[in-house]
């Protein structure tokens, strides 16, 4: 049996000590987590976290550095590598439709995300974002 991890991103965005969040549906739930998506065909981990930005919050954003790396087994028994991005927010297009099953896209603060926690997607939503705050932010040219 061949193990296939999937390859995800995500991207932390910041403003004014408020965080950019998705409401969503997983499964049969509706749960919190970061503008965050599975790795495409042909595209680098820098341009698939632009493209789920946009796609589920309509923010164009700048990446600014590197968060951290994860390795996630979830519930499902699937083993994710997440590669976590921050980024500063440039625009906002409420034009343009949300991603399928994207409820919408919140500004939320720290102490909102944590009174949500068990509604969080997994324990990485709030890990990466403790990351953010606390751990040091690596260059964007670490990703080769």
């Amino acid at each position: 049996m061949r193990f296939l991890p999937h390859v995800t991103v995500a991207t932390i965005v910041e403003r004014q000590g408020r965080f950019l969040m998705v409401e969503e549906i997983s499964g049969n739930s509706v749960v919190f987590n970061q503008p965050a998506g599975h790795l495409e065909a042909d595209e680098s981990l820098m341009q698939a976290a632009l493209r789920e930005t946009l796609e589920e919050t309509a923010w164009t954003v700048e990446l600014t550095g590197v968060t951290g790396i994860y390795l996630f087994r979830g519930a499902n028994g699937e083993t994710y590598q997440r590669t976590c991005f921050s980024a500063d927010a440039l625009e906002h297009q409420p034009e343009l439709p949300l991603d399928d099953g994207i409820l919408a896209a919140h500004w939320l603060t720290l102490e909102e995300i944590r009174a949500r926690e068990s509604r969080l997607r997994s324990p990485l939503v709030l890990q990466c974002i403790l990351d953010y705050l606390n751990r040091p932010r690596y260059p964007l040219d670490l990703i080769r």
